[in-house]
């Protein structure tokens, strides 16, 4: 397969409505590369519970961008009908820490995660894994953004620093292994160019918006109660909180050189996604 081929062939985003999902459907439009954007509830209706979506998506598509549900993994499944269909390239989102026993709190590595890349691999396609770190957008589109809202911020995370990585950056990683030579083969980790506490993230926002924003450290046992009197269930608390445990240890402070080596610049600094996202009339 010529890159041209690839190309000329529409990339299969799934996930097209999320974070990532969404900036990939947005970069390689902006190249002109001809797309299909798969969710439950864009153009092409994509569902992993329901594998008769997954053919019509998959027809015709010569690459995907392939955001597992961590809900319902159904990776390999999903792979094996990609090459049945005559898929050639996948890029594959995962997250940094899952093939380690112990980076999550209470969690020997993340198996679904594991296998799904694992599946990827050995597929025999031209494949690309990327590991990112905790999203920045977090703060402005994600679970975050209620305490951003509201002044107070309260998480488990004690005073330790995370690498937030601009899911732009992301994206643009994605972009680059879906439509250029020289990422067969890679797994990318990503995150930002530095290390911030909660607190110094909430600070850059906070000046931005021109009001404070406070960080709340908490103990684990308080922020689940907290977060099942708002409804969540108790496995699925439970589950935040193992993620976020890789913070409070100082895990995610790394900072990895993934963007510098997909595209041979710095990854955007959070300062960045802060003047762009957060002003005045951010509510």
């Amino acid at each position: 397969m010529t890159e041209n081929n690839a190309i000329a062939r529409p990339v299969l985003v799934t996930g097209a409505t999320g974070m990532t999902g969404s900036r990939v459907l947005a970069g390689l439009r902006e190249l002109g590369v001809p797309t299909r954007a798969a969710s439950r509830s864009s153009e092409w209706r994509f569902d992993w519970s329901e594998p008769k979506t997954w053919e019509t998506v998959l027809e015709g598509a010569g690459a995907v961008y392939l955001v597992q549900d961590d809900t319902n993994p159904r990776t390999p499944e999903f792979v094996e009908r990609a090459v049945a269909h005559g898929v050639e390239r996948i890029v594959r989102l995962s997250a940094r820490g899952v093939d380690q026993p112990g980076y999550f709190e209470g969690v020997e590595g993340v198996p679904s995660h594991v296998e799904g890349e694992e599946a990827v691999k050995s597929s025999g396609l031209k494949w690309t894994v990327l590991r990112p770190g905790w999203f920045a957008q977090n703060f402005s589109e994600g679970f975050l953004t209620e305490g951003a809202r509201t002044g107070v911020l309260r998480l488990p995370t004690g005073e330790a620093a995370a690498s937030w990585i601009d899911t732009e950056d992301i994206a643009a990683v994605a972009v680059a292994a879906l439509t250029e030579p020289g990422h067969h083969g890679r797994t990318y980790e990503l995150s930002g160019p530095r290390a911030l506490t909660v607190a110094e993230a909430l600070a850059q926002i906070s000046d931005a918006l021109g009001r404070p924003i406070r960080y709340e450290a908490v103990p684990v046992d308080e922020y689940v109660k907290g977060l099942v009197e708002q409804g969540w269930p108790e496995e699925g608390a439970q589950e935040l909180v193992s993620a976020l445990s890789a913070i409070r240890r100082g895990l995610e402070a790394k900072v990895s050189p993934g963007v510098r080596e997909a595209l041979g610049r710095e990854p955007r600094n959070f300062s960045e996604f802060v003047a762009r996202t957060f002003d005045a009339e951010w509510a």
